[in-house]
């Protein structure tokens, strides 16, 4: 497919917020379906706290009708010292290979940067379905910086890598 430029939204509303969690928890989302108590938590909950939290942030992209087609946030650190954790990005399964991860993911960057943000800290799944997350993050230049045995389920491994701004 073709790269094509999408709008980068920047979520700002509560019915945004709605339509964020939606996307998230729906079926187009996410290629591993079985989230943890905490993720729903996480898709059904955060959009909307972080309206009212300084520093985090969810962007999105819309489909030619309208629809959401990916989604990305981020947050400052719990210390407030220019680190941000990059919570999720995800991609609708029918819209990728198009350049909307890599238009959000500079979106992401920039904000960071423009707060005088000094690195970024993501993490991902062990499992082989997520092989292609796990490449995106090394081309980005990000490191492996550690692995935590059994965090999502047992047999699960949270993987974590940075990257300095």
């Amino acid at each position: 497919m073709s790269k094509v430029i999408f709008q980068v939204k920047s979520m700002q509303n509560e019915l945004e917020a709605r339509r964020v969690s939606d996307f998230f928890l729906s079926e187009y989302a996410f290629d591993d379906q079985n989230h943890t108590p905490g993720e729903i938590v996480h898709f059904s909950q955060w959009p909307f706290e972080s309206l009212k939290i300084p520093n985090h942030r969810h962007w999105y992209v819309e489909n030619e009708r309208g629809d959401i087609v990916g989604v990305i946030s981020t947050r400052e650190n719990e210390h407030r010292t220019g680190g941000y954790l990059w919570d999720y990005m995800v991609v609708h399964k029918n819209y990728r290979r198009m350049g909307i991860a890599t238009q959000l993911y500079e979106t992401m960057v920039e904000f960071a940067k423009q707060q005088d943000g000094r690195y970024i800290l993501t993490y991902t799944c062990d499992l082989p379905q997520y092989d292609s997350i796990q490449r995106m993050f090394k081309g980005l230049g990000f490191e492996l910086i550690g692995k935590y045995p059994d965090y999502y389920y047992n047999g699960e491994a949270r993987l974590a890598y940075w990257r300095s701004l």
